[in-house]
């Protein structure tokens, strides 16, 4: 019965993606790769996958970890050193005599790889960090990301990193299926989720969420906190990996400033807003805030002048004071997110239920 009801759950998702796919293609070819809902339906994409990874960690799991924009730094530092062109090495190494990496892989390899890496720093730094609990473990995990920050612009290994130096000349997503560069980022994220639903509905996922309920129940019934406490660490930072490596594609150059604790925490507010242990809350979260940070509230930055008045407040800078309510608002009133701990296709299933009890 189980097995049926995730089967469910994972074509109700596939048929969603697909739409999204479809709807993604037709903006894409009608308005053009520089229309801004375009921009939002790609990066909304990246930050969804990195948010439900997140969620796996925080939402499912239970474990306070603010390691994220580390793990997607090492998943995009990954993907474009192995993805530059042979041929233009020595341009983007100039100042380190065209690099350690003397060779180049294809852009599938290569995101795998990001995920890989990402994983093996997680579960290096697990092994310590996950004995650690609540505030601690928050702690911890954000001195990593900023101590791999500095790793990377560290001149001593330069010559795989670059250094402090612009990374690029690497595969992007306009270069990658020009013309499909939605249908490409959403064929990834919706391959990468789907893996992530299928887990979260395993024995591992039943695992996960015991773990976060009552730790002491959980090995009580004979579960291994640290074992599954670590699967689930590695696991939600490849997906992170993958995801970093997404976002360098995205933007087209990479530099390690770009990967602050502010991204980390942009991250967390889209899977509070969106609902902690909700998968469907992520998704839509995150296309809501990229919507609104990068799109709909973009005016709010802008002079403007209605003859010889000027509209006060409107300045560079006023569209985050203005988001910055518009998120305390929504925590406020929906303390436990747009979804809560629901998904999409559940929602119908439960109201019937409600209907039939009364």
């Amino acid at each position: 019965m189980n097995m049926k009801k995730g089967n469910k759950k994972l074509i109700i998702s596939l048929v969603f993606v697909a739409l999204l796919y479809a709807a993604g293609c037709l903006i894409e070819h009608t308005a053009g790769t520089k229309s801004m809902v375009v921009t939002v339906l790609q990066k909304g994409a990246v930050y969804a996958l990195i948010a439900v990874s997140m969620n796996l960690l925080n939402g499912f799991t239970g474990l306070f970890s603010l390691g994220q924009a580390g793990f997607m730094l090492v998943g995009a530092y990954s993907y474009a050193i192995l993805t530059i062109p042979m041929a233009k090495r020595a341009a983007v190494y100039q100042y380190y005599n065209g690099g350690w990496v003397q060779f180049t892989i294809g852009v599938i390899p290569a995101l795998l790889v990001a995920g890989i890496v990402a994983a093996l720093f997680a579960a290096l730094i697990g092994m310590p960090v996950l004995r650690l609990k609540g505030d601690y473990l928050a702690i911890a995990t954000l001195g990593f990301a900023e101590i791999i920050r500095a790793i990377v612009q560290w001149d001593t290994i330069g010559p795989l990193t670059n250094g402090s130096n612009l990374l690029k000349t690497y595969p992007t997503l306009k270069n990658i299926m020009p013309g499909n560069t939605v249908l490409f980022t959403f064929i990834v994220v919706g391959v990468c989720i789907g893996l992530i639903l299928l887990l979260i509905n395993s024995t591992y996922g039943r695992a996960f969420k015991a773990i976060r309920d009552d730790e002491v129940a959980a090995e009580a019934m004979g579960i291994n906190l640290f074992h599954h406490k670590q699967m689930a660490f590695v696991i939600s930072s490849f997906f992170a990996g993958i995801g970093g490596a997404l976002l360098a594609m995205y933007q087209g150059s990479l530099q390690a400033n770009s990967f602050k604790s502010s991204m980390t925490y942009e991250i967390l507010l889209i899977v509070v807003i969106g609902g902690m242990g909700s998968v469907s809350g992520s998704i839509m979260a995150s296309f809501l805030f990229i919507a609104c940070s990068e799109w709909w509230l973009r005016f709010l930055d802008a002079e403007t002048v209605l003859g010889n008045f000027k509209v006060p407040l409107l300045a560079p800078g006023f569209r985050m004071v203005v988001f910055s309510v518009v998120i305390m608002v929504v925590v406020l009133f929906f303390r436990k997110g747009i979804m809560g701990d629901r998904e999409l296709w559940e929602l119908g299933s439960r109201r019937c239920a409600k209907g039939g009890r009364k």
